[in-house]
């Protein structure tokens, strides 16, 4: 857990960079990036040295004779001017060199850019992180989680992050393997990749002292794309502090013809693909549009996840309310794919708040299994209506939260839950009623409300109850009209 006197140096770090003059987030945290990839490239050269001198195999140094003074621990002792000059002149030419390595942080800093505008802020800044300890793993991680919490809290770039509290029920509820090949395609900072790394190394020790284990798990277990390149600078270093040495994070636009290459190769998907409205034909892979015809992303990117799951592979992903009910055609066709084609397991319906105060849409979270041959026979659904967290703008911490219970039920699905009536926070729904009901999958189309729960309910309760129902009919309305139109 980060401490708070860690805490306090990362802010100073920020307030440095504010007060310097660069006030955007994300270029913050991506100069950031850059300056703790140079001390680590330093902490390992360090480390190969001297294993060479302990008689250790002759190490791959980076550094040559002549590029001493690119090295963390010699810069920083340097007058600002004079670091000022070798960082911006030398060692970011030198980070745009290494893209050759091979290494999913060398590629992304191809196009590495200096910004800190004074030698002033780039001393400052580089005493500050020297300051922090960076030995420690787990401190690292949450050190590189905090900075990136800022990124949330900062504006319109929050879109980036899901919530992590949503990201560990979804990593929880399926469960990752130490076999699994795990993939994000639409990655961002690399949130549930990490959230997943973790997962794997608290359950399964063996992942680090079985030699075969231990290498799928840095080399060969996280995948995750995005079209973002600031983006994938920060996840590769999301991922590096989490201490994971060679994920595959690739430039990758998911829903073009260049995703074809990954079909059936992962056997686990977690993801919040971002849902920006619709694409031309002609940029979206034709190998999507055969699943389903549509210019929709959200259609689309569920599309994906079922071609680049492996049969028997699982999924937990959130998708916008209107993917349960919308009555296009292709709404109905993919909704009729996953309960006839594949097997689908679950539904969490999640309060419009959680992604406030970036956005105000219903979502659900869609668990699904890759079949090609069918297997559903009963869909799970579960309403939270409290996630730890107060649903307005400021989110602050609430008692009330769900998704410990949602968890615990979900691992009951095919026991007790079974036997639940439909008037309580989860049920089952056999498939034979969701195939009667035109494969709708809204939560409220099964609910039932018991007769006395409307007798004695307070009037307020009612109006709210209505309300969400107008916004379920508002929202199909739309899809009706967008689809006229």
């Amino acid at each position: 857990m980060i401490t708070g006197e860690l805490k306090s140096k990362i802010d100073r770090v920020w307030d440095a960079f504010w007060s310097g003059g660069i006030s955007n987030p994300l270029e913050v945290i991506e100069q950031i990036t850059y300056l703790l990839f140079i001390r680590r490239l330093d902490d390992l050269e360090t480390l190969a040295e001297r294993k060479a001198r302990h008689g250790g195999p002759s190490p791959d140094l980076r550094f040559g004779t002549d590029q001493q003074d690119l090295r963390w621990s010699r810069f920083k002792n340097e007058e600002p001017a004079v670091m000022f000059a070798t960082v911006g002149e030398k060692v970011f030419p030198f980070l745009r060199t290494l893209g050759g390595d091979g290494s999913t942080y060398g590629e992304h800093m191809k196009d590495a850019r200096f910004t800190i505008p004074t030698p002033q802020l780039l001393s400052r800044v580089v005493d500050l992180l020297d300051e922090i300890p960076m030995a420690d793993r787990d401190t690292n991680g949450d050190l590189y989680e905090y900075m990136l919490s800022k990124i949330a809290t900062a504006g319109q770039n929050g879109q980036f992050r899901t919530p992590r509290h949503i990201i560990k029920l979804m990593v929880d509820m399926t469960a990752p393997q130490p076999s699994d090949e795990i993939c994000d395609p639409a990655c961002g900072t690399a949130g549930f990749l990490v959230a997943a790394s973790e997962y794997v190394r608290e359950r399964h020790p063996s992942v680090l002292t079985d030699a075969a284990q231990r290498k799928h798990f840095h080399a060969s277990m996280f995948h995750g794309y995005d079209f973002d390149s600031t983006m994938l600078r920060i996840a590769s270093m999301n991922m590096l502090m989490h201490g994971i040495e060679a994920p595959d994070i690739r430039y990758r636009d998911s829903l073009s013809e260049g995703a074809s290459e990954d079909t059936e190769k992962y056997t686990l998907i977690l993801a919040n693909p971002p849902f920006a409205g619709s694409l031309d034909y002609e940029s979206t892979s034709k190998d999507l549009q055969r699943v389903v015809k549509t210019k929709k992303t959200e259609l689309l990117f569920v599309a994906l996840f079922l071609k680049l799951l492996k049969p028997g592979g699982r999924a937990a992903v959130i998708v916008p309310e209107g993917v349960l009910f919308g009555s296009s055609k292709a709404h109905k066709d993919l909704r009729r794919i996953l309960v006839e084609d594949q097997k689908l397991e679950g539904l969490v319906k999640l309060p419009s708040g959680v992604f406030r105060p970036y956005a105000g849409v219903s979502t659900a979270i869609l668990l699904f299994t890759k079949t090609n041959s069918g297997g559903t026979d009963s869909v799970w659904f579960y309403d939270v209506t409290a996630d730890g967290f107060s649903l307005d703008d400021k989110r602050n911490p609430v008692e009330s939260n769900d998704l410990p219970d949602a968890l615990a039920r979900w691992k009951d699905r095919d026991g007790a839950e079974r036997g639940r009536e439909r008037t309580e926070q989860s049920f089952c729904v056999p498939k034979d009623d969701i195939v009667a009901q035109g494969y709708d999958l809204s939560l409220n189309r099964y609910r039932e409300i018991a007769h006395d729960e409307v007798e004695h309910r307070p009037p307020l309760e009612i109006i709210i109850e209505i309300e969400k129902l107008e916004g379920e009919i508002a929202a199909g309305l739309a899809e009706l009209k967008a689809m006229l139109s």
